[in-house]
């Protein structure tokens, strides 16, 4: 099993061509800045801090490689209006969080808080999870210790680097998350 639910390049080429596909590159000389391309739209992207990688690991800091699907969006209305998109979208609660303990049987999924394992709160003090989609990465099948809560969010002032997601600026979040809809896919590298 591969814990980064990419298929082989022939496939993964193929479901860029059947649907619109988000693409994720780094820029040359740079581990943890790319470009994200999508139709006539470029944009700047925070990756991991340790860059671009095909083997992901819990806790490395790395941006996995592959093609994921773009499965469903959370937004913090106590901060803006329901956005537009296609995905299916959910207003986040205080209560909601992601489980990023390997030993745990809900190990990369959503839960409630409060929970005892590890996991990360999705509501947060600071902006990176006003809009959060959801990617296919390591949810079926599940690989304890292949990463988790791998999204596509909202970047840091400056596009630090992330944890191993991709994010973007705020308006470009916007701009794509209007027209993105279920069968869509992001390919990073």
């Amino acid at each position: 099993m591969r814990p980064d639910n990419r298929a082989n390049p022939a496939i993964r080429s193929e479901r860029c061509a059947q649907a619109p596909c988000l693409r994720v590159r780094a820029l040359p000389g740079s581990r943890t800045r790319g470009r994200l391309t999508f139709g006539t739209l470029d944009v700047p992207c925070a990756l991991g801090r340790s860059g671009l990688t095909r083997r992901k690991r819990e806790g490395d800091g790395a941006t996995p490689m592959g093609s994921f699907a773009l499965l469903r969006a959370y937004f913090r209305a106590d901060r803006q209006p329901r956005p537009e998109s296609n995905l299916p979208l959910r207003a986040l609660r205080p209560d909601d969080g992601w489980c990023d303990d390997a030993h745990d049987g809900r190990y990369n999924m959503h839960v409630t808080l409060p929970f005892n394992p590890s996991h990360e709160c999705l509501w947060r003090s600071d902006r990176l999870y006003d809009v959060i989609v959801v990617l296919d990465y390591n949810l079926r099948p599940r690989v304890r210790g292949g990463g988790s809560a791998i999204f596509f969010h909202v970047a840091r002032e400056g596009f630090a680097p992330t944890e191993g997601c991709v994010a973007v600026a705020p308006d470009a979040m916007r701009r794509i998350l209007a027209r993105i809809g279920p069968g869509m896919t992001m390919r990073i590298g």
